[in-house]
């Protein structure tokens, strides 16, 4: 369920045209999202750069993709000046698609990002049947961000100690100038660390049998009913679109 709830929404939202079938779609993701019980303060941030992402990216673009598309028709509601594009139904109808789109597959991506501990990742993994190098290798991917994180604010105290202190600029170009005198130091420490879990690997024999894991997932009952919901919606869009059942971009 941590990975296969997902991979079922983006199977089944990328093949939905019909904005009607995606706003239900979305109903559904939306009640995943909050059955995961994500404190709001805690990821206001990411929705504030998906909210900005979705409206710039995926409405402006949605709409001149869809303005120059030939299968999306309908009447114009309005021509945009200087280039003269005329925005027609349709073209609305597939750009707040692709919105209702966007916010599904981040609604269904929030709670494995945030909600799932990293190390049941690794377990999920390895029940899939992958090896267990790969399952343990995305373990660490988890737990070597923190701890580069934090390499990172010790260099740069040691730095300020030295006398090399970072101005409280806002210009990301300038920022990221800056941070540059970090990176060679962030980096050996990463690999130096990375090097030592190497060798603690080795000299426990890791990989010269079957893993076991510390930590087992249990499926509820609730957890076997959204896994079948998931795969069902995909299942469905996959046949609709197949048998050319699938509906297009709905007109008003």
């Amino acid at each position: 369920m941590l990975i296969l709830v997902p991979v079922m929404f983006v199977v089944a939202a990328s093949q939905v045209r019909d904005l009607r079938w995606m706003a239900a779609l979305l109903v559904v993701a939306l009640a995943y999202y909050f059955s995961a019980r994500i404190p709001f303060r805690e990821v206001r941030t990411n929705w504030a750069v998906v909210a900005v992402f979705v409206v710039v990216f995926a409405g402006i673009n949605g709409l001149i993709v869809g303005a120059t598309s030939p299968g999306e028709t309908g009447a114009t509601l309005f021509t945009v000046p200087l280039v003269g594009l005329p925005i027609t139904e349709g073209a609305v109808s597939y750009a707040v698609n692709l919105l209702l789109r966007f916010i599904t597959l981040v609604a269904v991506g929030f709670p494995l990002a945030f909600a799932i501990r990293p190390g049941d990742l690794a377990v999920a993994f390895a029940r899939l049947g992958l090896p267990a190098r790969f399952a343990y290798g995305i373990d660490l991917t988890f737990k070597f961000l923190p701890s580069a994180a934090a390499n990172l604010q010790e260099t740069a105290a040691a730095q300020r100690l030295r006398g090399y202190e970072r101005s409280a600029t806002r210009n990301p170009v300038r920022r990221l100038r800056e941070i540059a005198p970090l990176m060679v130091p962030v980096t050996i420490t990463s690999f130096v660390d990375a090097e030592d879990t190497v060798d603690a690997l080795d000299l426990r024999g890791f990989g010269t049998a079957k893993r076991t894991w510390l930590r087992e997932i249990r499926y509820t009952p609730a957890d076997w009913v959204v896994t079948g919901v998931a795969v069902l919606l995909a299942v469905a869009a996959s046949v609709a679109s197949i048998a050319g059942l699938m509906p297009s971009a709905w007109l008003p």
